[in-house]
């Protein structure tokens, strides 16, 4: 959403151009071609499968040192909340302080409690709105359950690794 845009870029920008709500949520799959063969710099919603089948192989990237990265969104920590968020299994909520828990199938006792779409897709286009609401609220901590382990879930894991990344 624009207001995320202008809340995480303060004065360093000096207009935000708002074409109202995105209908995918999180940022683009990012493929280089400016090599012998496809390069995946940042998956998206847009699946490695779903190139392949267009262009047939694609490499990925592989993990980047310091300094300047071919594409937006590959350093270690992309997008990360002020609030510090961990990446749980099976409901293990952090003991200490309060916090908010965004979950799909495991369910915990946390002070706050968003359910989440159990699709790829509906996820992807959720999940900063439901970041940036938990990072309003001045919880100790966001707890986010890791998605399931499939390509369609990749782009998720990848925004989800950045965010909590320290």
């Amino acid at each position: 959403m624009a207001e995320h845009v202008r809340e995480s870029m303060g004065d360093r920008v000096a207009m935000v151009l708002d074409g109202g709500r995105t209908t995918v949520g999180i940022e683009s799959t990012v493929l280089s071609l400016a090599g012998p063969s496809a390069l995946l710099l940042r998956p998206g919603m847009l699946t490695k499968s779903e190139i392949e089948e267009v262009i047939g192989a694609v490499d990925v990237a592989r993990a980047l040192g310091t300094g300047a990265h071919p594409s937006p969104g590959m350093h270690q920590r992309h997008y990360s909340p002020r609030t510090r968020l961990v990446l749980v299994d099976d409901g293990q909520l952090p003991s200490a302080g309060r916090g908010a828990y965004l979950w799909i199938t495991n369910s915990a006792n946390a002070a706050c409690m968003v359910q989440m779409p159990g699709q790829p897709r509906a996820y992807a286009a959720v999940l900063y709105e439901k970041l940036h609401q938990a990072d309003a609220e001045g919880w100790d901590w966001i707890a986010v359950e890791k998605p399931p382990l499939a390509p369609e879930w990749a782009a998720i894991h990848d925004r989800l690794q950045r965010a909590a990344a320290k």
